[in-house]
């Protein structure tokens, strides 16, 4: 596992949590991030979800997607991500799902929480079994025995 050193953290961290002031100054939410691998910078992204009204569209996401169109997917992994806030549980599925080795962020849910900026309920409800969330999640297989399962048709695809 990779450790930055506190002053490399502190660093770009500094370089999130000013994404993060402008990002607000031009009406947006207070939430930057950035991606490092190898010690240099691949990414950044601000919260755009007053840009583009896209709920998807979160610092660390589009971070993500701006590394993986310059770099390719691959660049994720090993990498870092400084953010400025508490990544959101769908940020953080991303990240892991990328590869991200490592994140820091600065601000916690709980320096969020009077702002309504806090996603501590929702890591709460998903620690829940499906039954109990606060969302209705139901699996209901479907099977058609005349053609190839949807993750077969996959599979075959990937050998041809």
């Amino acid at each position: 596992m990779i450790v930055a050193n506190k002053d490399e953290a502190n660093h770009f961290l500094a370089t999130a949590i000013k994404l993060a002031h402008e990002n607000v100054l031009s009406g947006g939410r207070p939430f930057g991030a950035v991606i490092v691998n190898e010690g240099k910078v691949i990414a950044t992204g601000v919260n755009e979800i007053h840009r583009t009204h896209d709920l998807t569209a979160h610092a660390e996401l589009l971070a993500i997607r701006t590394a993986c169109a310059s770099h390719g997917p691959g660049s994720l992994k090993n990498s870092t991500v400084y953010a400025s806030g508490h990544p959101c549980p769908m940020c953080m599925a991303a990240m892991r799902m990328a590869g991200v080795q490592q994140i820091f962020y600065a601000y916690s849910n709980e320096d969020g929480a009077p702002y309504h900026l806090s996603t501590a309920d929702i890591y709460a409800d998903l620690r829940r079994p499906f039954s109990e969330q606060s969302m209705s999640i139901t699996h209901l297989p479907q099977k058609d025995e005349s053609a190839p399962s949807l993750y077969e048709q996959w599979a075959q695809a990937q050998k041809a």
